[in-house]
């Protein structure tokens, strides 16, 4: 632990190559350092309170979002490899030389950035609902899946809602456009939104994003995983639309000896749909790595 108690419970803010960085710290346990998706989605839809009865959870505020600082050329620049860096940069200003990383969505991407150029680093490595690769095929497909959750609900007008939400993604220009999005576009991401209705809601009053954006190419580390000697857990909800399990497979076929669960009664949020089996998974995880 950093000798000014930077891994102390509670919200603490330090400057990371020149940038304001928060993050918020509870739990107990090895450390695990969670970043969240989107990009620009605020990091509190990724607590886990059962998950921190196993670990320290170091939940980052990723530049950009909340009251973390900006780029100089926010909203441009936030490219995964830059988000990389900082993530790095914060484990260096908080002497965490081998630590659990998790990465939701497009935080996966981060996370498995990190891994792949600094493999010393990362204890074990939690990819939870994401990609080794995005692009023309992988939005096709999350399209699709929208389509279809649209046509089993036929006559509810939150599903045509969605669809025309999803279909609106390329005309965002504000951060109220994307927060509008997101919120109409929820329902798609659970695997059961009628059982899920109290949290949608919740989600959408409380619902906060920042519009950002990277280098506009596709995210593809395929060649590197098989290289790759990060213990791995990979953690994809069946019913998850856009990283589902195509994509969770594809990782677990490319790193070598990492492990798959899936969560059948989730969608992109396992740890809120399904939060004591998603605890259960990173503990047993977690158990079989040797920290010294």
């Amino acid at each position: 632990m950093p000798s000014d108690d930077r891994l102390s419970h509670g919200t603490h803010m330090i400057m990371v190559h020149g940038v304001e960085q928060r993050y918020h710290v509870s739990g107990q346990g090895a450390v695990c350092v969670a970043h969240s998706g989107g990009p620009g989605i605020n990091w509190e839809y990724l607590q886990m309170p059962l998950v921190e009865r196993h670990f320290t959870m170091v939940y980052v505020e990723p530049i950009g979002t909340g009251l973390s600082g900006r780029l100089a050329g926010h909203p441009d620049g936030y490219s995964v490899e830059r988000y990389a860096q900082q993530l790095l940069g914060l484990l260096d200003a908080l002497d965490l030389r081998r630590v659990f990383l998790i990465g939701h969505s497009h935080g996966g991407f981060v996370v498995q950035q990190l891994a792949i150029a600094s493999p010393e680093r990362v204890a074990g490595l939690l990819l939870y609902d994401t990609s080794a690769i995005t692009g023309g095929d992988f939005m096709g497909t999350a399209g699709e899946a929208v389509r279809q959750f649209c046509q089993r609900r036929a006559g509810d007008p939150e599903a045509q809602d969605a669809l025309q939400a999803w279909n609106s993604f390329g005309t965002m220009s504000s951060d109220s456009d994307y927060i509008d999005v997101i919120r109409r576009l929820l329902p798609v991401y659970f695997a059961d939104p009628d059982r899920m209705r109290v949290v949608i809601e919740q989600f959408r009053s409380s619902l906060e994003a920042v519009l950002v954006h990277g280098d506009g190419q596709p995210f593809d580390v395929c060649g590197d995983l098989p290289g790759m000697s990060v213990p791995t857990l990979i953690l994809v909800g069946e019913h998850d639309f856009i990283c589902g399990p195509r994509w969770a497979g594809i990782l677990h076929s490319l790193i070598p000896d990492s492990q798959l669960v899936i969560f059948n009664e989730s969608g992109h949020f396992a740890h809120i749909e399904q939060p004591e089996q998603f605890a259960k998974a990173l503990a047993g995880f977690a158990t079989r790595i040797d920290l010294h």
